[in-house]
């Protein structure tokens, strides 16, 4: 005899799942054992169960979930096929099922935007834009390029609410959770009427169904034709840029219909080229909200290190923000060296403390947070803090430039972390290298560029 699940795990179960995929195992137990039932289906007919692996008419095996293909080297000690594309999220295997919920139209809002702030003409211009063409519903995607605090999140406030006002559902998606922590408050007080929530893999809030969805792009896995509106932040960044599983993943979280929006300071060249092309709508705006320029690099034929302590340009240019009384970033190129270079603050000036922060660094958002509260005179980090996140009145320090782990795209978004305040000193940039490389070059001009080019609106 099937013994029917009470209202009350219905609806725990409904939240859970719609719009979702979720492993059988990740479910909860009573749900889990409701599965068992042989009558489950007629039940519950709209719940969707697929094997993890499956085959197509090709005979190649793929991933059910992130879409990737399964090689038949791929095998676990019974034989069975399993996915290591997104094995960091569970491991999917043809032992495994899916589970997934077709979402339903979600609850409309009015005038869901709280925001009591006011775009300048320019912001306006291009917000009015991009709403535009999402209401003439003729495109399924367009590219906002933007310079670096140009105020994009601000900028997509209007699209948002117009999507939640018609009863869509909403994700803001970054491949970075220092981002997504940064998105979060802000959407949060735009829209403190809207049903909002978090998604990273440091967040442990338990999942409920929001109406407006911030997650890092891994999260995006874990949902299936969710979204009506899927925005896309730090398109170029690490590690969605060429990345053909997040890709999968932006495609499978949209629904039947559903509508991108990219943004980026820096796009890659292939959205660049359909942008030429005529396939992706561009909107640009290559000025700061504050009106400002953009603050070109000043160039530092040094070296990084004397024996065991920072070089003498280097403790130069330190003694002078400290004179100045300023606080800044530091950027190096390799996080396995931040020892190294903490022990040579350390040495140089040890009345001050200095704190180091990494992508593995287990205190990782406390440091950021510390920082972003104004504690602490300088922080050394490496690209996980070269986008996407906003500290005020600060410089910014890049040491060993010349090395090859800065691009162009990356010196750019570092140059973008100073000078983002409206008032206070204009912030400065600092490029610390041996060799004035392409890299550097192409960076001081595109800066020069952007600057050249707000200089006429």
């Amino acid at each position: 005899m099937t013994i029917l699940p009470t209202i009350a795990q219905c609806q725990d179960w409904w939240q859970l799942l719609l719009g979702r995929q979720l492993l059988q195992q990740e479910l909860p137990e009573d749900l889990q054992e409701f599965l068992q039932e042989p009558t489950w289906h007629s039940w519950w007919p709209e719940l969707v169960v697929t094997n993890g692996i499956e085959q197509n008419n090709s005979g190649e095996w793929f991933c059910q979930r992130c879409l990737m293909p399964v090689a038949p080297s791929q095998q676990l000690a019974t034989g069975a096929l399993y996915c290591t594309a997104c094995l960091a999220l569970g491991r999917v295997s043809q032992h495994d099922q899916l589970v997934s919920l077709p979402v339903d139209q979600a609850m409309a809002s009015a005038n869901p935007l709280t925001w009591s702030g006011k775009l300048t003409a320019q912001q306006a211009q291009v917000a009015n834009a991009i709403l535009t063409q999402y209401c003439d519903n003729t495109v399924s995607a367009q590219l906002l390029w933007a310079v670096t605090g140009a105020g994009k999140t601000e900028m997509i406030f209007p699209i948002i609410a117009a999507a939640l006002q018609g009863g869509q559902r909403v994700g803001l998606a970054a491949p970075r959770l220092d981002v997504c922590n940064e998105l979060y408050p802000r959407l949060q007080q735009a829209f403190g009427k809207t049903s909002l929530i978090l998604l990273h893999g440091q967040q442990h809030q338990p999942y409920y169904q929001a109406q407006l969805v911030v997650a890092t792009t891994h999260q995006l896995i874990r949902f299936k034709q969710a979204f009506d509106l899927l925005i896309i932040d730090e398109v170029d960044s690490f590690p969605f840029a060429g990345n053909p599983m997040l890709a999968n993943a932006v495609n499978k979280a949209l629904k039947v219909g559903g509508r991108r929006l990219y943004l980026s300071a820096t796009p890659p060249a292939s959205l660049q080229r359909q942008s030429q092309q005529g396939k992706l709508p561009l909107h640009y705006l290559p000025r700061r909200f504050h009106g400002r320029n953009l603050p070109v690099p000043q160039i530092l034929i040094t070296a990084s290190f004397k024996k065991k302590g920072f070089s003498n340009r280097v403790q130069q240019l330190f003694r002078y923000l400290l004179a100045e009384k300023r606080r800044w970033l530091v950027f190096v190129p390799q996080a396995a060296q931040l020892p190294r270079y903490q022990s040579a603050w350390q040495l140089a000036f040890p009345q001050i403390a200095v704190a180091t922060v990494h992508a593995k660094d287990p205190q990782r958002l406390a440091k950021v947070a510390a920082f972003r509260a104004n504690h602490g005179t300088v922080l050394f980090t490496t690209t996980i803090l070269e986008r996407g996140v906003t500290f005020n009145n600060i410089d910014v320090v890049i040491l060993t430039a010349d090395h090859q782990q800065f691009t162009a795209s990356n010196l750019v978004q570092i140059a973008g972390r100073a000078d983002r305040a409206s008032g206070g000193p204009i912030g400065q940039v600092y490029f610390c290298c041996n060799f004035y490389t392409r890299a550097i070059q192409q960076a001081c001009q595109q800066i020069k560029h952007l600057n050249h080019v707000s200089g006429g609106l």
